[in-house]
């Protein structure tokens, strides 16, 4: 063990010390040095350590490494005894250890004195009736090694005084960071809070030191840069962690649910910017406490003005974590942060800004309404989501902010009524709206930059009886998927990749908002996209950009709507035509014609199912014998997520859920999927940190494509009903979503449960 290096102030002290003292305080580093624990050498120790300090008792205490106490050990004769003490202010040890803070006290049987310190703090004098010892004065200091805490040093009584003084202070409190090295040792601790990943070389201390440089200016998590830029798996980071803080880490658990009762005096935005959640317990017994730093003494006593327990157990979790608990996931603290400091600022409007705005430099000097915009941009566009959504409460209730990540809403934040005004305003002066109607729907864009790359959001405010509610869609402008990674089934891929050969022609995608269907379309114009053909796309907005496509961009206040573009497109010698959705009998009929003079043309279109679009083309007017020998196929889609890779469970079906299966599939095709149930594995969700333990990571498309034939020809000439079209169709290769879905069920793709949330038997 190496000898604490004091302060100057404290060198001077050991300095005018007595010999005798010098040599007591001599010996105990020796002693310390050479003994393989404390335990075996307090017995011999302890008469040292009162004679250094002038002291008639003395106790040392240490962490019990479980996050709830902390221990005395000590014998009378061969017996072995402990002291336990909760985390508490409570009892003076115990305060000590919460609040990290040295308390001297001149008598302990004060009570105003006590209170004073802190008005739960009281003495116990059950061991002075039972032992006739009468406690006086107390110094009390926190044992740690320039982190968190190890321990805690009381000692009782001064000999030759009636109360301790500052330098018996000051002399406490040295031996107490002799003592706090020895317990560093002794417990394996850790220099800082990642500085087992350094001796394991996966990370190096200027890495370190950049990425909390990071942290700070990007507001991210640190946990976060280790897990995305260094591949550092969430479980070593939390090791890491536990072993620093010297406290058992704990991950994020989705079937823990916040005790409402701990949580009814409490604020959400407060916690989440405080980074703490109450998972169980009761104030009359103890309390489980997750925070992201147990050794944030300060934030440790707030904990107990807001919660006054009787005993605290703490663990160390990721900030992520701790906001999936508090409903705040897939946002930063940074955020929850500027949405708590709208509590205390007067109401302010926005103030307009030019086009172009870099959301990512967070500004410090602009008003925080701005910076909360900008940064709810930001951390929705980091956590994948495709929507934000701004919902105002009832009265004076605070708003909601949800985001929709993998097709499923979260709770992510939540802005003072007093300025939820102000930040709508913000976000419709960035949409170029007019920030005085409040009373009807507007519509608007907003182009910001994120970490240099465009970023496009569809805006859309719609006044509602609690106020104001915003959407905002995020475009993240780039290139689309692959046609290949689709994850068509075989009979699909072959059928839509012969199709989109054609030269003329009609292809819908078909599905509700937001089920893939531009991705699907720009998939198969970029399987098609060479020099030799000429393809014009009218789409609102434009979110998939390719080289080699002229795109056109569809302006509703100006009359420029479909229709008006599909006229124009066939003015310039197109070969092929995507028209972003038919949504009228104009646009439709337009479509049909093009594709009967020598077009290829691909639209999208708002219906359930591939049969059911024909009969909806055919209500708004369509000829049912153009519609017939123009249409190619229809295309029906969802999009449903998928299993985490990393952490979903393989189990064998039961003869139960195995017969649901053949029923949904269908009795008559299941045996061309060729499955066994004893040689099939399925897989069901878990949760990990990859998936934010959800079980959920991305999202994959089930299909359904229907394919013109004669048979199917025939059938819309003669307008057949939606069952006609659907049984003919399945007759001729065509498989449901349902089946498709059941399909990537047995490959271990999705589970049921997702299956059933996009689409109906």
């Amino acid at each position: 063990m190496n000898q604490t290096t004091p302060d100057p102030i404290v060198v001077e002290l050991l300095n005018n010390l007595s010999k005798t003292r010098k040599d007591l305080l001599n010996g105990i580093i020796k002693s310390l040095n050479s003994a393989g624990t404390f335990a075996d050498v307090l017995p011999e120790l302890e008469g040292s350590m009162l004679k250094f300090l002038d002291a008639q008792r003395l106790t040392v205490y240490q962490n019990a490494r479980d996050g709830q106490e902390i221990i005395a050990k000590y014998k009378t004769g061969q017996e072995l005894f402990e002291i336990r003490l909760p985390l508490s202010a409570n009892s003076i040890a115990g305060y000590v250890a919460m609040s990290g803070t040295a308390i001297r006290i001149d008598d302990v049987y004060n009570a105003e004195s006590l209170q004073k310190i802190h008005k739960t703090l009281t003495f116990n004098n059950q061991f002075d009736k039972r032992s006739g010892f009468r406690s006086r004065s107390m110094m009390v200091v926190p044992i740690k090694n320039s982190g968190p805490l190890l321990g805690v040093l009381q000692v009782i009584n001064k000999v030759s005084g009636m109360a301790f003084v500052d330098d018996d202070s000051k002399l406490a409190a040295y031996l107490a960071s002799l003592l706090g090295k020895k317990f560093h040792e002794e417990f394996e601790a850790t220099d800082s809070p990642y500085d087992l990943l350094i001796k394991r070389e996966l990370i190096t201390q200027a890495e370190v030191e950049e990425f909390q440089k990071r942290t700070k200016k990007e507001k991210v998590s640190m946990s976060s840069l280790l897990v995305q830029e260094k591949k550092i798996s969430h479980e070593l980071i939390a090791a890491s962690l536990a072993s620093y803080y010297q406290v058992p880490f704990m991950r994020y658990d989705p079937n823990i649910s916040l005790p409402k009762h701990l949580l009814k005096n409490l604020n959400m935005s407060y916690l989440r910017r405080q980074l703490w959640a109450p998972l169980a317990g009761d104030l009359n017994e103890e309390i489980l406490i997750l925070i992201d730093d147990p050794s944030d003494f300060a934030r440790q006593m707030e904990i107990q003005r807001a919660l006054p327990a009787k005993k605290y157990i703490f663990r160390v979790g990721f900030p992520e974590d701790i906001l999936q608990y508090l409903g705040g996931g897939g946002v930063s603290s940074f955020l929850h942060g500027l949405a708590g400091k709208l509590e205390n600022e007067d109401v302010e409007d926005g103030e307009r800004v030019d086009d172009g705005v870099d959301a990512s430099e967070i500004n410090e000097n602009e008003s925080t309404v701005i910076q909360l915009v900008n940064r709810l941009i930001i951390d929705a566009s980091r956590a994948g989501a495709s929507d934000i959504h701004v919902e105002p409460g009832k009265g004076k209730a605070p708003s909601s902010v949800r985001l929709r990540i993998d097709g499923v809403c979260r709770q992510a934040l939540e802005i003072p009524s007093t300025h939820i005004k102000a930040v709508l305003s913000r976000i419709k002066i960035m949409a170029r709206m007019d920030i005085a109607e409040r009373r009807k729907p507007q519509d608007g864009k907003i182009m910001v930059k994120v970490n240099n790359k465009p970023l496009e959001l569809r805006v859309a405010t719609i006044p509602t009886v609690m106020g104001e509610s915003a959407v905002m869609r995020v475009l993240a402008s780039g290139s689309g998927v692959s046609f290949d990674n689709l994850n068509l089934s075989e009979r699909n891929y072959h059928e839509l990749e012969r199709l989109m050969q054609t030269p003329q022609g009609i292809l819908l995608v078909v599905g509700p908002t937001g089920s893939g269907k531009t991705t699907t379309l720009h998939s198969v114009i970029g399987r098609i996209n060479t020099p030799e053909r000429k393809i014009w796309t009218a789409e609102d907005p434009v979110e998939i950009t390719q080289p080699g496509l002229q795109q056109v961009q569809i302006d509703h206040k100006i009359g420029f709507n479909f229709a008006a573009a599909l006229r124009s497109f066939l003015r310039a010698d197109p070969d092929v035509i995507l028209i972003g959705e038919m949504r009228d009998e104009e646009t439709a009929h337009s479509g049909i014609e093009a594709s009967l003079t020598g077009h290829l043309v691909f639209s999208t279109l708002h219906t359930n199912s591939a049969p059911e679009t024909v009969i909806r083309l055919l209500d708004l007017g369509l000829d049912p014998l153009n519609f017939a020998d123009a249409l190619l196929g229809i295309l029906a889609q969802r999009l449903v997520r998928t299993l985490c890779a990393a952490c979903k469970q393989g189990y064998k079906a039961q003869e139960q859920e195995w017969e649901r299966l053949r029923r949904l599939y269908g009795e008559q095709y299941w045996e061309e999927l060729g499955y066994r149930r004893d040689e099939t594995t399925l897989f069901q969700p878990n949760g990990c940190g990859k998936c934010s333990k959800t079980g959920y990571k991305g999202r994959t498309g089930i299909h359904e494509l229907l394919v013109n034939s004669k048979r199917v020809t025939e059938k819309i000439a003669h307008r057949a009903t939606a069952e006609q079209l659907r049984q003919v169709g399945m007759e001729e290769g065509m498989r449901t979503l349902i089946q498709d879905g059941v399909m990537k069920v047995l490959k271990g793709q999705i589970d049921l449960s997702q299956l059933f949330r996009v689409a109906v038997e």
